[in-house]
């Protein structure tokens, strides 16, 4: 559990290849400073029985585009957890909430000019109420017109934005 108001730059985060084999360690700070060291991440589409895509807003205090709309739940996994446990905890931990199943989505490896990420999303259908934590500024249902209507207006992470367009924008 981090301190709400900053990032951590010490916590340790698993090292890994693009199939998800662990190959080491490294700190938040390495991984996030232009390292471009691969680390696993969750990512979890909350969509309502609507059809409406929850997004969170990114706190100002984060190391990495504050201020933002973004996947309504995204964390790093930890040495030694899982993808499902990693999965479970952010859920409980950005957004108040539990669920015994979430669909796996088809892994990727996103990268930044800071950083690159073996990204594991998934995506759930809930209409239990969401109940934001202090570690996001926030949180609401989105729909798709909206969305595209944010495309590219820095409003949206590029990393939502790419995802979104990979998984559910098929045309």
């Amino acid at each position: 559990m981090i301190a709400i108001g900053k990032d951590n730059g010490e916590e340790m985060f698993p090292i890994v290849t693009e199939t998800g084999e662990i190959t080491g360690a490294a700190t938040r700070a390495e991984c996030h400073g232009g390292s471009k060291l691969l680390h696993p991440v969750v990512h979890l589409h909350v969509f309502n029985s609507r059809g409406e895509l929850y997004l969170q807003k990114r706190p100002e205090w984060k190391d990495i585009q504050p201020g933002r709309w973004d996947t309504a739940v995204g964390g790093h996994i930890d040495l030694g957890e899982s993808v499902e446990d990693a999965l479970h905890r952010e859920g409980r931990e950005e957004l108040g909430i539990t669920f015994s199943r979430a669909e796996a989505l088809p892994p990727y490896v996103f990268e930044s000019e800071r950083e690159r990420e073996l990204v594991n999303p998934f995506r759930l259908v809930y209409d239990e109420p969401i109940h934001p934590s202090q570690e996001t500024a926030g949180g609401r249902f989105w729909s798709h017109e909206e969305l595209m209507q944010s495309m590219g207006k820095g409003i949206l992470t590029p990393n939502f934005e790419q995802e979104y367009k990979r998984l559910f924008c098929q045309e």
